[in-house]
């Protein structure tokens, strides 16, 4: 399963993402820079710097402090994209942000866990994302969007009657992985549920305000501001797993992703009522 099932199954989880980009989203990005580029620091710069934080405030085992850096590091998921939409965001800045996410994650990915590896020592080997493994990540990642949208390019009607299915797919995907990594370390996991459950509850929430807090500061729109809070605060739990357990072959490393992409569901919901846009009351009287 962890050789060949999780990243077929991320894959799938890709590929979906593919289907449903065209290169618009990536020029779109040009037209709102301001808001991209504030998500983008938030996400690349000051998560990493405060879950660093909170692991070393909750003093983390080694092996899971370098797993929560890792889920830090890795983009937005998804599953943004749904809640931006029910809570009335701009979902497509999420759209163009997780396409960005995506490319970018490649290079910060394993030089944030190489950091997050090198601290802690949580291996006696050393092992790292080395270039190969970083290959590794590149393929997991980028090549199943590119496939998924060269299907959109060439062939638009088959990529519509698919991105339904493949969302479903992508769902019940995420919750096989979530499932069986926890099943899979259940011990470790029961050990240090009480401490994971608390910092990811907490890096999630404050993954949230920041992506909403900071882009309302800078006088960026609500609807852009409440995009850009769940596409920082809702990770792509998935693609950490699957590099902890795949490339670094460490289910241990799982463990925390595994709790927050659980938790996150719930908490990014709360959260998405109190900053959702409500509907003016002149649509509503109508």
């Amino acid at each position: 399963m962890t050789t060949i099932g999780l990243p077929v199954a991320l894959g799938i989880i890709m590929l979906g993402l593919g289907l449903s980009l065209t290169i618009a989203d990536f020029t779109r990005v040009l037209k709102q820079p301001k808001a991209v580029l504030v998500a983008l620091v938030c996400q690349l710069l000051i998560l990493p710097v405060i879950c660093f934080g909170l692991v070393l405030l909750f003093q983390l085992p080694p092996v899971l402090a370098v797993g929560m850096m890792m889920l830090a590091a890795s983009p937005g998921g998804t599953t943004a994209n749904l809640y931006s939409h029910l809570f009335r965001g701009d979902i497509a800045l999420n759209i163009s942000l997780t396409a960005v996410n995506s490319v970018i994650a490649v290079i910060t990915l394993p030089l944030i866990t190489n950091f997050a590896i090198m601290y802690f020592q949580p291996f006696d080997d050393q092992l790292g994302l080395q270039w190969a493994k970083a290959l590794e990540v590149f393929a997991i990642v980028l090549l199943p969007v590119a496939l998924g949208m060269l299907i959109r390019r060439f062939w638009p009607k088959f990529a519509d009657g698919m991105d339904r299915p493949v969302r479903i797919a992508s769902v019940v995907i995420l919750v096989v992985v979530i499932a069986g990594a926890v099943a899979s370390n259940w011990e470790l996991l029961a050990a240090n549920f009480a401490g994971l459950a608390l910092i990811t509850i907490l890096f999630c929430l404050i993954s949230l305000a920041i992506g909403f807090w900071v882009p309302r500061m800078l006088k960026i729109g609500k609807r852009e501001s409440i995009a850009t809070s769940f596409e920082i605060g809702i990770h792509n739990a998935t693609l950490a797993i699957v590099i902890a357990q795949s490339v670094l072959g460490s289910t241990e490393l799982s463990l925390p992703a595994a709790v927050y992409g659980v938790l996150m569901f719930f908490v990014a919901f709360a959260f998405g009522f109190l900053i959702r846009e409500r509907e003016p009351q002149t649509a509503m009287a109508s």
